[in-house]
């Protein structure tokens, strides 16, 4: 059922819909899903049609030149999932690294820029599960490009604040401070050559982008910037679907992407809270031993993940009941664990969208280059900007995440799905860089504990503890804050919004859709 809140209050109601919904982080991009819907398209269709947008029109968050993570539940079926993100070039390695005596991977380097696979994502989901043509889903995203599209007032806020670092990259620069400055919200912006990839996409499908021209100027342009790539690691790039990973919450099952994405960080946050028993309703207890769990479950995420190519990573083992056991033993309700200090960049920048369809295919898909404007570097030709994922790659020999040849990062990014007697409930995702593990439990628990609908639970006020320090969105106000200082919190109020999220809840007994669009973000959650 839908809470009834108070209206006084302001804010926004869950959307409603029986035929199909779209959830994404701008109007337009919502609208565009919505369409191919509308013109019998089906969730696939719709979520493509969107992100594919999303990359013109937020080019600070997603785009071609990033990564894609999807879960995929066809008609109500178990979710399959699909891990597009690159490996870093053939040639480069850890000790070849290290011999340029770097102490770190510099986040606007080419050594920080990894295979981009969001392209190849689209392209294989699309051949094996979409419904419409592949011209037809990105129309929206070449007219916008080719044509321009008016800068919505958070992407502008974003834009401006990373202006003074798109300046210190002369392509990036010249193309996205136009006479200097950054667009303002409502001023139009296009993105012509982009708009031109596009097409060759539309046309040739993944070696539109990773073949021909297109990869011609992206291997040139890193390799003028120190890069060793090679158009040969740029066709050699393929995604794979991938088993989800499941764990219990309540009555839920809460579904996954594996390593080398952080989603069974998620569900260890999950595993350590359901053991605590319901959470009290005071708000300063669930947010302290949210932050207890986050600490655990992080922890064991920077010591064991990486990627499963390159070595064994024990999921099993993560979230056997007895290691999480013991582990959750470690949480007070009366104490504070010491802080887990973390060697990974913060960053807070991607898309996420949920789709339902009529048929109740449903998909969670994200889409990021890391960072805001990703590695800043940019191909005018191409219209591209790539991401800088590889900048999450540990220096240490024998870490599970060690830099080494054709290797992936550890993932921040993760779409989620909810199941419930085994039928999908739930597609979701939380934005917001290392943020959206613990954002996937915060959403969670915001619907089974707090009884929430999903725009409330969305919108619902947000902490993170991170690298010591326990960040707290404004509107938990001064008391929560003194109460989690007197625990002995490190507690900070945040200045930014902490992430993003999308959901639409499956209400299978009334066969309603329920959906739900951050207001953090300038999107909306639209149905039929």
């Amino acid at each position: 059922m839908i809470p009834q809140r108070d209206y006084r209050d302001g804010g926004r109601s869950a959307a409603l819909a029986e035929t199909g919904m779209a959830a994404t982080s701008h109007p337009q991009a919502t609208l565009a899903a919505l369409d191919l819907l509308r013109r019998g398209g089906n969730a696939v269709d719709a979520a493509l049609a969107a992100v594919a947008l999303l990359g013109v029109i937020e080019p600070a968050m997603s785009g071609i030149g990033g990564d894609c993570f999807v879960l995929l539940s066809r008609k109500g079926a178990a979710p399959l999932a699909f891990n597009g993100s690159g490996a870093t070039p053939a040639a480069l390695d850890l000790d070849r690294f290290l011999a340029l005596g770097l102490p770190q991977i510099p986040a606007r380097s080419a050594h920080a820029v990894t295979i981009p696979g969001a392209v190849e994502a689209w392209c294989r989901i699309h051949e094996e599960h979409g419904s419409r043509p592949l011209d037809e889903i990105l129309a929206p995203a070449i007219a916008a490009a080719e044509e321009g599209f008016r800068v919505g007032p958070r992407i502008a806020a974003d834009w401006a604040d990373l202006a003074p670092e798109l300046a210190r990259h002369p392509a990036a620069s010249a193309y996205f401070l136009p006479g200097g400055v950054p667009p303002a919200a409502g001023d139009r912006f296009a993105a012509p050559a982009l708009g031109g990839t596009l097409r060759r996409i539309a046309r040739s499908g993944r070696a539109g982008f990773y073949e021909g021209p297109v990869a011609a100027e992206l291997v040139a342009s890193l390799a003028a910037l120190g890069g060793r790539h090679t158009l040969e690691d740029f066709a050699g790039h393929r995604g794979r679907w991938v088993e989800p990973v499941t764990a219990p919450y309540r009555d839920w099952q809460i579904a996954e992407c594996p390593p080398n994405g952080q989603g069974v960080a998620a569900l260890m946050i999950l595993r350590l809270l359901d053991g605590l028993g319901p959470p009290d309703a005071d708000p300063a207890t669930r947010v302290h031993l949210l932050a207890e769990a986050t600490k655990i479950a992080y922890g064991q995420r920077d010591l064991l993940l990486g990627d499963p190519e390159h070595g064994e990573i024990p999921v099993a083992a993560f979230l056997a009941e007895a290691r999480v056991r013991g582990l959750r033993t470690g949480i007070r309700s009366d104490r504070v664990l010491p802080a887990a200090v973390w060697d990974l960049p913060l960053h807070a920048d991607t898309t996420c969208l949920s789709v339902v369809d009529r048929d109740l295919n449903a998909v969670s898909l994200i889409n990021s280059i890391f960072m805001t404007f990703g590695s800043c570097l940019y191909a005018p030709g191409a219209g591209v900007l790539l991401h800088n994922r590889g900048a999450g790659f540990s220096l240490t020999a024998g870490h599970p995440n060690a830099l080494a040849p054709g290797k992936r990062p550890m993932h921040t990014i993760i779409p989620g799905m909810a199941l419930e007697g085994g039928r999908p409930v739930m597609p979701f995702g939380v934005m917001g860089g290392h943020y959206q593990a613990t954002g996937h439990a915060q959403l969670i628990g915001n619907i089974l504990d707090r009884g929430l609908d999903v725009q409330q639970a969305i919108d619902a006020p947000r902490s993170f503890a991170y690298d010591g320090v326990l960040q707290l969105e404004p509107r938990h106000g001064p008391a929560v804050g003194r109460d989690l200082a007197a625990l002995g919190h490190d507690v900070a109020w945040s200045d930014r919004p902490i992430g993003g999220g999308q959901a639409i809840f499956i209400d299978h007994a009334r066969g309603v859709l329920i959906g739900g669009s951050d207001s953090r973000k300038d999107g909306c959650a639209l149905g039929y």
